[in-house]
């Protein structure tokens, strides 16, 4: 390989994880447009918290957990040292023909941050934020790396006689956040009047544009999350990787546009923001493997789905505020189970591994969310007071409004 073309490959990585890190800004107003204007320096906070916590965390710990070496291959926990130590040719297509080792890191701690700022939205609005922030710090530094190791980093599930196969994350950044928050929704408990009896109350966000504008943040940041993972420059991978992502979202869209309007006989803009979220978590784990027509079938279902999530979640008292169980679990699965039934590699034979990956991590990431958040809850607490909720989490957990001007009760 020359060296010009490690530089184009490693410049393209750079770029990806830029876009990437732009995703964290489209979390934080998606999640502030979607909640009430009294929690809004809350739900800021913590989508600023979460990246710094993940960055350190993912230094520290993470990464040698999710990339423990060859001696760990087929396994299910290993751990390479604390710390970032560069090994030799760590600067060079010695170490990757892609890009560095500090390259790769840094674009893999941007993976890493998105899980936890999934949960974030799930549990707005009534979390105490210090027990928040230590299970981000625990499920950032420990969890997803281990359920990442499984695949990405040489352990069990990419050693099966039919490998396990998620391109980009939909079932190991996706559905990991998407376990995380139905786990601490649960825990929880739903908002102080958002179920009466049978009934369930819309608690709408305060701010439409600022959540439109983070939707289109998130999938502009989409580009590089699936266009990054070529782990390459190549001109033919890269564009396709691009198409069949933006095919997803558009066809997302479509899908929760028709299924709300049927349900709802209304054009709800929420539905659609969330639908195209749902296409785009839909088409990442087998954008590399999927036609383009199979790409819109995959992204409208996962539009689809994400209507029907919602209402499912409603049924059963789980309050997640902005839809994220829906987006990232439920069609984390689907998009997850799609590479065994479209694209390269479909077959009975892969959808079985694709089953056995979605069941083993959702057992484990169930299983760490319960045990962190179970015993908080009956140590320090997890969530404010009934007069905090009421009044609001920025007055009461920052001491300050996000508009001052216009500071109310709601």
């Amino acid at each position: 390989m020359s060296q010009e073309l490690f530089t184009i490959n490693n410049l393209w990585m750079m770029m990806a994880t830029i876009l990437v890190f732009i995703m964290h800004l489209g979390f934080a107003a998606l999640e502030a447009g979607l909640t009430r204007a009294k929690n809004t320096v809350n739900i800021l906070f913590k989508n600023t918290i979460i990246p710094a916590l993940g960055l350190i965390t993912y230094a520290i710990i993470g990464f040698n957990l999710m990339y423990p070496g060859d001696a760990f291959e087929g396994g299910f926990f290993g751990l390479n040292g604390l710390g970032l130590s560069l090994p030799e040719g760590w600067d060079s297509y010695a170490y990757d023909e892609g890009y560095t080792f500090l390259t790769d890191f840094i674009f893999q701690a941007m993976f890493a941050a998105t899980a936890a700022t999934i949960v974030s939205g799930a549990v707005a609005e009534r979390i105490k934020l210090g027990p928040f922030l230590f299970f981000s710090l625990l499920y950032v530094g420990i969890c997803y790396p281990i359920v990442g190791m499984w695949k990405w980093g040489g352990g069990f599930l990419d050693t099966m006689a039919t490998p396990f196969y998620d391109f980009a994350g939909s079932t190991i950044v996706h559905s990991v956040g998407g376990w995380g928050a139905v786990m601490g929704a649960f825990l929880l408990g739903p908002r102080i009047g958002k179920y009466k009896g049978k009934i369930t109350n819309a608690i709408p966000g305060h701010n439409i544009p600022l959540a439109t504008f983070g939707v289109f943040l998130l999938w502009f940041g989409w580009f590089g999350f699936n266009g990054g993972s070529v782990l390459s420059a190549s001109p033919g991978e890269v564009s396709y990787v691009f198409v069949t992502t933006a095919l997803a979202a558009a066809a997302g869209a479509f899908g929760a546009l028709l299924a709300s309007y049927l349900k709802f006989k209304a054009y709800d803009i929420t539905m659609v923001l969330n639908g195209i979220l749902a296409g785009l978590v839909s088409i990442t784990a087998g954008a590399d493997l999927m036609a383009t027509w199979e790409a819109i079938v995959i992204g409208f279902i996962g539009g689809t789905l994400v209507v029907f999530g919602v209402v499912f979640f409603d049924k059963i008292r789980i309050d997640d505020p902005v839809g994220a169980i829906s987006v990232h679990l439920v069609c984390g699965i689907w998009g997850t189970l799609a590479v065994g039934i479209f694209g390269d590699l479909a077959g009975g034979a892969q959808i079985l591994s694709q089953l056995i990956g979605i069941v083993t991590i959702g057992v484990f990431c169930l299983a760490f969310s319960f045990i962190v958040f179970y015993t908080m809850k009956k140590t320090s607490g997890i969530r404010v007071d009934e007069q905090e909720e009421l009044e609001g989490l920025d007055i009461n957990e920052h001491g300050m409004h996000a508009y001052p001007d216009f500071a109310t009760k709601e």
